[in-house]
């Protein structure tokens, strides 16, 4: 994303005030005729139209749910063309022929989508043991790639996806979808103008209560090694005898996925540096455990995190803390909150809320200290005051906004287009990804795990 289409903030927001006395009299300095203006813009780009030989043509490698939810997702984008699929369970390529139309060309070896010619751009939605692989692999072809977070597998790969980026000079983004979302963006402009003081913690969570959402996804009837490509998957891995548990569940396992952290801290990490330009933490812990969905699963479904990030020329040093509970009664909950000298923001994709403390009187103040040396002695009535909640400001995206989802991908082919940026390319998804992937290790370990920010390495202390 270019800072021009930032500082024109492309879509619009509505503001709606909690209390009237919230307004120009209460943030003079943030709520200003440009921001107004802003958030009667209405999205232009909708209009977008392109011919046939200006169409991008884009192949989704890993058909499961996730891949076929970036796939539809990416057909919406004006002038964007799905020609190919591929995935190692054949029961997914006759379905992509269902969805996408019987001229799609369907295959088991990723190898032979890289090899066509007229495939611009691949989506990159497989188990993330092989998100390395096949990202280096497609850049080395010259096919601009969008991978689904986290970017690698372990903090060790992650070299070698920055380095294939800059040395091929694609375009390459992470699909962390926040970092497109109206919410940061809102929430970025508001901690640069000041919103909530100097930035000293944040927090962030997400909440599931349900199978599906714990990854016990359906196995197919048919499942068996013919028609799963069960050799092709473990090539880059421990060879095991055919399990399905393994291939379709895969988030549950180490060999392929990354847990809890891995799957929905990184989109935590993801957001939280978008907003303050942040490049990492220092410093990781955690702890956590397998609290419920004991299927022989191997990583945990609590897991709680924690983060110092240091100083930098941006933004003061501050902590962070995380938490993912798929034992959770409430489910479905999730948001990061920023906490600041002077008030907080709760930050969502298509919503921020803005809450200002409340100013109050100093115990060592002078008049309040007058006040009691007149009234002592004398009879004192206590008057029992309401409970007040800090002032609160929402800005809430337009109806119409077409989410995140669809935001990260219309960046993506915008910058395909113009040779332009996206918002979160290899270095950004690293850095999103390390703290991640080092909450595992500190987890499994039961160790604190320090990192360095700036060299993209582990420090051993």
């Amino acid at each position: 994303m270019t800072e021009n289409s930032q500082g024109n903030s492309r879509r619009g927001f509505i503001t709606k005030l909690a209390k009237t006395v919230v307004g120009a009299s209460l943030l003079p300095n943030i709520i200003t005729a440009a921001d107004r203006k802003r958030s009667l813009e209405q999205l232009s780009r909708q209009n977008d139209r392109y011919s046939a030989n200006d169409q991008i043509q884009i192949a989704l490698i890993g058909a499961g749910g996730m891949g076929t939810a970036d796939a539809n997702t990416a057909i919406q984008v004006p002038g964007v063309k799905l020609i190919a699929a591929c995935d190692l369970y054949d029961g997914r390529l006759t379905d992509a022929k269902k969805k996408w139309g019987n001229d799609i060309y369907t295959t088991r070896d990723y190898k032979e989508i890289l090899e066509r010619k007229d495939i611009d751009a691949v989506i990159i939605a497989t188990p993330d043991s092989w998100h390395k692989d096949i990202s280096v692999a497609a850049m080395n072809k010259g096919k601009s790639v969008y991978c689904e977070k986290p970017m690698v597998h372990d903090v060790s790969e992650g070299a070698a996806v920055v380095e294939a980026q800059n040395r091929n000079k694609v375009i390459y983004e992470v699909g962390s979808q926040g970092v497109s979302s109206l919410g940061n963006e809102k929430a970025r402009q508001l901690l640069k103008d000041g919103a909530i003081g100097q930035l000293n913690y944040a927090e962030g969570f997400w909440a599931r209560m349900s199978p599906f959402g714990a990854w016990q996804y359906p196995i197919p009837a048919d499942a068996s090694t013919a028609t799963v490509g069960w050799d092709a998957y473990l090539a880059n891995n421990t060879k095991r005898a055919f399990d399905p548990l393994r291939f379709f569940r895969w988030r549950n396992y180490r060999d392929y996925g990354t847990g809890v952290s891995g799957d929905l801290f990184v989109h935590l990490f993801s957001s939280l540096h978008l907003v303050t330009g942040s490049i990492g933490p220092e410093k990781i812990m955690a702890t956590g455990g397998l609290r419920y969905w004991k299927d022989g699963r191997e990583v945990p479904d609590v897991m709680l995190g924690m983060f110092d990030y240091p100083e930098t020329k941006i933004h003061p040093a501050f902590n962070l803390s995380l938490r993912v509970n798929f034992v959770d009664g409430t489910g479905g909950t999730n948001y990061l909150r920023m906490v600041g000298s002077e008030g907080s923001m709760t930050v969502e994709w298509d919503k921020v809320t803005l809450y200002r403390n409340k100013a109050y009187a100093a115990s060592d103040d002078p008049l309040l200290q007058t006040k009691n040396q007149k009234d002592n002695g004398k009879q004192y009535v206590y008057e029992r005051k309401d409970m007040l909640a800090p002032e609160k400001m929402e800005y809430v995206a337009e109806e119409g906004y077409k989410g995140a989802h669809f935001d990260h991908f219309y960046n993506l082919f915008n910058a395909m287009r113009t040779k332009g940026k996206v918002s979160e390319d290899a270095l950004f998804g690293f850095r999103a990804a390390a703290p991640a992937l080092l909450c595992n290790d500190s987890y499994f370990q039961n160790k604190i795990m320090h990192w360095n920010p700036e060299t993209l390495k582990t420090v051993n202390k």
